[in-house]
């Protein structure tokens, strides 16, 4: 194993600070691996499942006060304030050095610290970049196996380059006061401490491949974006891809892993999935957008995953795949959640270890329960899955909950119309979110907890990189959750949103026209495809096309309060869209 001088130097200065009993570097050799498991099953990290039915899985509870991504003790870390802009957190680097260097101090003590290379994409992809995540926790090795590509390899590819991310987490004493999780996107640095929780821990993920990531994609001249990618095949076996961005609660996993209704299969189409969450774009030497799935598996949320909602999602779980925070289900020693089925277990443990029965009235898994699972466990994972330069995008689609607003689609007028578009995305709160009904939440591009740097900055980036993409995708937004005067969803969603992405893709070959309306291009009702769909005519689709100018004007007022705390930071051309929109509703 060759290590280049700059890893050996972040490792020696992480051991120097953290004082763990010994260090061992992670090869991503299956044998070393396997070891690592049975240690995690010894000390109870880790719970072996029923090797007959769920081959290679295992359960895994977090602590109790630590089972979410904490967006309060979340920090950009740069030099100036108004870098990290009024929606992030900030803290100066030289306090956030001191003051959480202290709490790593000695926090290995008597512990293993691992050393884990990873690449985000393909290894040795141009498109990838390549961190190194020091951990003291096993849960956290075995899970980055299954969410990036680890190992060896990795070194080899990184060679001599000091271009990496240091990534440094502890478990410490999982104390939710001295819990932080730090980014400093200025020194390529990320510090995680007192937090066990995947969202939190596997720096992989949010904190590398999105807000790490989207300023090196600033500076670097690429985005990082919260969005899904897949390809729609039709029945000529042509693929075209798009990339969806959605607030959560919002149907993209169920989006990224759908499945045709039936009238679509027996036509040919298909879906393929390249990625669920996160997506790498850059501009191809063809003048297109080019994006890639920088993960290698799938951390989803368990609770309402079943053969109904998502099939594909529930399947990919079914071997060496991670259960957090779900159901024991003692009798087959296997897991269960809330909404997989109806048939919870009488002989369970809940999240917690608890023993539990429906009957309690309590939830047994906790409603951010998670799976992480093998991308190549999908069902419908694309062949282009590994491809180091990506899939060309023919579309870009921002999407958001609103029961009133928006229209079920709508088609930018151009690139900086996307952009605006995607600023301005907002969902309205479930009554299951929060005891406020139809509270409207500002999420850009689904990017308001993920970005590293100020949104504004974010949004001019997004400007400028409309002035190198010679073929520009179209830009659309979504809304299936459009509802009638009785509260009741008027569009059919999961597999029938395919209709509205074959409209999209047609949109963008030019086979189909469409209406201008003020925020944008609505289809003609007639070209919405609703052969087979029960209770859909024509006039339902009509009514799913609507723009209310009354409704927008109100959506106006929401759009300019949030535009206000970004100041002259804002892109002129921002204001100028917003101004554009108001005239067209006068």
């Amino acid at each position: 194993m060759i290590v280049n001088e700059n890893v050996k130097k972040f490792v020696d200065e992480s051991a120097a600070l953290c004082k763990p009993r010994n260090i061992v570097w992670i090869t991503g050799e299956e044998e070393q691996l396997e070891g690592l498991r049975r240690d995690a099953l010894a000390t109870g990290e880790l719970i072996k499942l029923n090797e007959e039915l769920l081959p290679g899985c295992y359960l895994h509870r977090s602590a109790v006060n630590d089972v979410a991504r904490v967006e309060d003790r979340t920090f950009i870390c740069c030099k100036n304030k108004d870098d990290a802009g009024p929606i992030n957190n900030w803290m100066d680097p030289k306090e956030a050095y001191e003051k959480v260097g202290a709490i790593f101090d000695g926090s290995m003590k008597g512990r293993t610290m691992y050393v884990i290379p990873y690449s985000m994409g393909a290894v040795g992809s141009k498109f990838s970049k390549i961190g190194i995540e020091i951990t003291d926790s096993i849960y956290v090795v075995v899970s980055m196996n299954i969410m990036t590509r680890i190992g060896n390899k990795v070194l080899e590819a990184l060679g001599n380059s000091n271009d990496f991310v240091r990534g440094l987490h502890s478990k410490a004493d999982l104390d939710a006061d001295k819990r932080y999780i730090l980014h400093f996107p200025e020194d390529n640095t990320i510090w995680s401490v007192n937090s066990g929780y995947g969202g939190n821990v596997l720096l992989g993920k949010k904190c590398f491949a999105l807000r790490i990531a989207s300023y090196l994609g600033k500076n670097e001249g690429w985005m990082a974006e919260h969005m899904l990618i897949l390809g729609v095949q039709n029945p000529k076996g042509e693929i075209k891809y798009v990339a969806a961005a959605f607030p959560s609660a919002c149907g993209k996993t169920n989006l990224a892993m759908l499945i045709p209704p039936e009238l679509y299969r027996k036509k040919g189409y298909k879906v393929w999935c390249v990625g669920d969450d996160i997506a790498w774009i850059r501009v191809g030497e063809d003048g297109r957008l080019w994006a890639i799935n920088p993960e290698n598996g799938f951390f989803g949320v368990a609770p309402g995953t079943n053969m109904k909602s998502n099939p594909n999602a529930l399947l990919s779980t079914k071997k060496n795949s991670i259960f957090t925070n779900v159901v024991h289900n003692l009798d087959n020693n296997t897991v269960w959640w809330e909404g997989m089925d109806k048939n919870p277990p009488e002989n369970a443990l809940d999240w917690k270890g608890n023993r539990w029965t429906a009957a309690c009235g309590e939830k047994g898994a906790h409603p951010n329960s998670r799976f992480t699972a093998p991308a190549v466990n999908c069902p419908c994972i694309s062949s282009e899955f590994e491809a180091p330069d990506g899939v060309p995008l023919s579309a870009i689609i921002f999407g958001g909950r609103r029961a009133k607003t928006a229209p079920l689609v709508y088609e930018a007028r151009d690139w900086n119309s996307g952009v605006f578009v995607g600023s301005i995305m907002a969902s309205e709160t479930t009554a299951a979110a929060t005891g406020a009904v139809g509270v409207v939440r500002r999420d850009p591009m689904a990017m308001r907890p993920f970005v590293g740097y100020n949104m504004a900055d974010y949004f001019a980036h997004w400007i400028e990189m409309g002035g190198k993409i010679a073929k520009k995708p179209k830009i659309f937004n979504v809304n299936w959750f459009r509802t009638d005067d009785n509260g009741n969803f008027i569009w059919p969603g999961f597999g029938d949103n395919l209709r509205v992405l074959k409209w999209i893709l047609d949109r963008c070959e030019d086979k189909v026209s469409a209406k201008e309306t003020p925020i944008g291009y609505v289809p003609n009702a007639e070209d919405i495809d609703i052969e087979g769909l029960d209770g859909v005519t024509v006039d339902t689709v009509k009514e799913l096309l609507t723009v209310d100018p009354a409704n927008w004007k109100e959506e106006v007022k929401g759009i300019e309060e949030f535009y206000s705390q970004f100041g002259d930071r804002l892109p002129a051309e921002l204001r100028e869209k917003l101004n554009d929109l108001k005239a067209r509703l006068n």
